[in-house]
Formats: C-alpha cells, sequence, structure tokens
C-alpha cells in the first residue's frame, strides 16, 4: 500500500514525498483511515513503529478541512500531550515537516524553560498545541491557555506518563476538555490502569495494535557479552575499538551511571554525551543535535530521557545496564533497525543480571546470541594473581585474534 491509497490530501502528500516517505509503517496504515473517519482510536505499538505520523497526518487533514470552512482567527483546536521534553519536541516537529503546505501553525510547551516564548507563541495564534502536562497545567492556571476549542485530543506514551508520576494532571487536564472531540490514545504497553485510563478518555474506540511489545524488528541482530561487573568499562573500551561502530546509543540504569560513563569515554578521547532528566534543557538539547550530526559518537541516556529521541539509520544500540523490566529491553532496542533497516544491539551482562537476561529470552522467545570472542568473560569468584596474569595473556590473544578476524570480516558484526 502507498500513502496516495490512504486519501490523504496533495497538501500532506507533498510534504510526505519531500521526506521520501511512500510505504506507510502497518500503524499508518491501520490508524490512518480510522482517524480521517473520526473514531476514537486505542493504539499499541512500540518505540520507532511510526505513530507520530500515524496520528498527525489525519489530525493536520482534519484542521486543513476545517480551516478551509471557517476561516476564523486561530484557535488551538488540537492537543497532543506527550511525557517529555524531547518527544514534545520531536512531535512538534513532525507536523511542522508534514503540515509545511497546509498553513497550519504549531507550537511546542514544556517546563525547564523560559515560559515567555512559549506564551507569546500562543498569544500570535495556533492550531496545534503540543506540550508536557506540567507546563500545560501552569499556562493553563495562569489563564494563557484555554482548551474549549479542541476538537482534536492525543495522549502518546501513556505508560511512561503513569510511570513517571503523571496521572492526576492527565486528569486534570482531560477534566478541561470539551465532551465533543476526537480522541486518540497511544501507549507501549497495555497494562490494567493504561486500560482503565483509556476508558476515561476514549468513547467506543478502534483498537489499533502492531508489534507487540514482546518483539523486535527482524532486521536487529542482538548480541550479548556476559562479564563482570568492574570489566563492564574495559569491555565497553574494547567494543568501541571498532570503528565502524561510529554512533551508538548506549543505555545506563541511573543517571550518575550516564554521566560516569560519558566521563570514562571522554578521558580516552571517544566523544560522549550523557542525556538525562537532570541535565538543563539547553544542554540535553545541544547534546542530542551533536548527536545527530554525527559530533558526538557515543550518547548515554537513561530510559524515560531515551523516550524522546529518534535518530535516522541509527545502527547500534548498547545496553550497559541489563534492564530490570523485559519490555523496556525491546523498547531500548528498537531505536536501532528502524522502518527495516538493519540494526544491532549489544548487550554487557554482569552476574546480578543474568536473571533479567532470562526474562527477556522468555518475553521476546528467542535466545540472544552470545559473542564467545570476548575478552571479559564473566566470572563467579575473585582471581588470584596467578589466574589475572593467566587472564591477561588470554585477553591479549583474543583481542589479536578478533582484530585479525575484522580484517577478513568475520566478525559478529
Amino acid at each position: 500500500m502507498q500513502f496516495e491509497e490512504l486519501d490523504i490530501n496533495k497538501h500532506i502528500l507533498r510534504a510526505l514525498k519531500e521526506e521520501e516517505y511512500s510505504v506507510p509503517t502497518p500503524i499508518q496504515e491501520k490508524a490512518i483511515p480510522l482517524i480521517l473517519n473520526r473514531h476514537d482510536v486505542l493504539g499499541s505499538a512500540q518505540t520507532g513503529t511510526g505513530k507520530t505520523a500515524a496520528f498527525a497526518i489525519p489530525i493536520l487533514q482534519h484542521l486543513f478541512y476545517d480551516r478551509r470552512q471557517n476561516n476564523s482567527p486561530r484557535k488551538i483546536n488540537a492537543l497532543i500531550v506527550t511525557p517529555t521534553r524531547e518527544l514534545a519536541i520531536q512531535i512538534g516537529e513532525s507536523f511542522t515537516t508534514y503540515g509545511k503546505y497546509t498553513g497550519l501553525k504549531n507550537t511546542v510547551i514544556f517546563g525547564g524553560v523560559n515560559q515567555n516564548p512559549q506564551v507569546q507563541a500562543v498569544k500570535r495564534g495556533i492550531d496545534i498545541l503540543i506540550a508536557t502536562p506540567g507546563r500545560l497545567l501552569d499556562l493553563i492556571n495562569q489563564g494563557f491557555i484555554k482548551l474549549g476549542d479542541i476538537e482534536y485530543f492525543v495522549l502518546d506514551e501513556a505508560d511512561r506518563m503513569l510511570d513517571m508520576g503523571f496521572i492526576h494532571d492527565i486528569k486534570k487536564i482531560i477534566a478541561l476538555l470539551p465532551k465533543k472531540r476526537q480522541s486518540l490514545f497511544f501507549s507501549a504497553t497495555m497494562p490494567d490502569n493504561i486500560v482503565a485510563l483509556s476508558k476515561t478518555i476514549l468513547k467506543n474506540p478502534k483498537k489499533v495494535e502492531v508489534s507487540p511489545v514482546s518483539s523486535a524488528a527482524e532486521t536487529l541482530k542482538q548480541y550479548i557479552y556476559y562479564t563482570n561487573k568492574d570489566t563492564k568499562k574495559d569491555l565497553l573500551l574494547y567494543i568501541l575499538e571498532d570503528q565502524r561502530i561510529n554512533q551508538v546509543l548506549l543505555f545506563s540504569r541511573t543517571k550518575h551511571g550516564a554521566d560516569r560513563i560519558a566521563r570514562v569515554l571522554a578521558k580516552k578521547k571517544i566523544k560522549a554525551a550523557a542525556i538525562h532528566g537532570d541535565k538543563a534543557q539547553n544542554r540535553r538539547q545541544k547534546a542530542l543535535q551533536e548527536f545527530k550530526d554525527g559530533i558526538v559518537r557515543v550518547l548515554v541516556a537513561t530510559d524515560i530521557a531515551a523516550r524522546g529521541i529518534d535518530i535516522d539509520k541509527l545502527h547500534y544500540v548498547i545496553n550497559y545496564d541489563i534492564p530490570n523490566i523485559a519490555e523496556t529491553y525491546v523498547h531500548r532496542i528498537g531505536r536501532a533497525g528502524r522502518a527495516g533497516d538493519e540494526g544491532i544491539s549489544i548487550s554487557m551482562c554482569e552476574p546480578e543480571e543474568n536473571a533479567y537476561i532470562k526474562d527477556i529470552e522468555k518475553l521476546i522467545r528467542k535466545k540472544i546470541e552470545v559473542v564467545e570472542n570476548n575478552p571479559f568473560p564473566q566470572t563467579d569468584k575473585p582471581m588470584t594473581t596467578k589466574e589475572k596474569q593467566a587472564f591477561e595473556k588470554e585477553k591479549n590473544k583474543k583481542r589479536q585474534e578478533y582484530f585479525q578476524a575484522r580484517k577478513k570480516k568475520k566478525t559478529v558484526w
């Protein structure tokens, strides 16, 4: 199926063609017709499936035709609520890209920065507002934003929204929306509390579900190194000696861990940056932009911060820490190998994390390929001086074998 077959107007199609979008993803193919027919939609889709376009394209089309029939001053007719600054910015960029020939205007509001530019953008007149919950309620309470004209409402990344403690803010926002509206609800996972929340937002929704959370893209190859906690740093540097790994998104479990890893890499002259909730917004955006531009080779991220990261043609994801929730692993590795491209996931597992790998393999219903040529293998007891010397000798031997194999292009990746 082509986008032309989805009854999308010529102005949006023109923008899609310029972005070289021709074939819709499964969630786009399923959701766009339903939204164009003004159904409420309950969408379940993992990261990287194209769900932003699945709701942005039909909303733009609705608003485009609405404005042609009613040429009154601009009012906020569409509201998209999402949990993080980075994701809000990304969604705003998507609306701008797909709607560049529609004449529609959008703006993004989020906390952690001066509110004046955001307030001025709203005052100048917009059709679409993309917002994080806290800043949205703040500007509503100050009287700068009113939701009485909302016709299209999207709650995106609902599971992450609840994980971050936004449930009460979401309920306050929903209470301010007009009863008559089209509502779209997207979540990567659908536990009972998410389903219960969706029932308070949607009316007779059509359910769209693609690429369940237990799966990863077929084009994504998964590898694992079993190592020790005190050798993870050395293993990471060893992996990064392969210069073909020129752009990698690396996951750390904690903010402090992300900063520590970035410092270790910087000392070894590997350009790296950390991105997490404690970083100032301008520093986070600078790090992300430098990563996209290829200036930063390794972007170290926590799971929450990474929700807003969407990198075209990203091939490598490294799990420095194995997540204790199996679904999180699938979300992480889904950052690579998108839209049919090949990708590689490399995980580094210490003994305390072995049980997490078992849970992950049970969820994805496959064994992750173990890298046997590992100079830092997992051990379950401290080594004597003699054992350490033998270990170093064997490590150097394996390193030589590794680089010889690389020259012959026989490495696992």
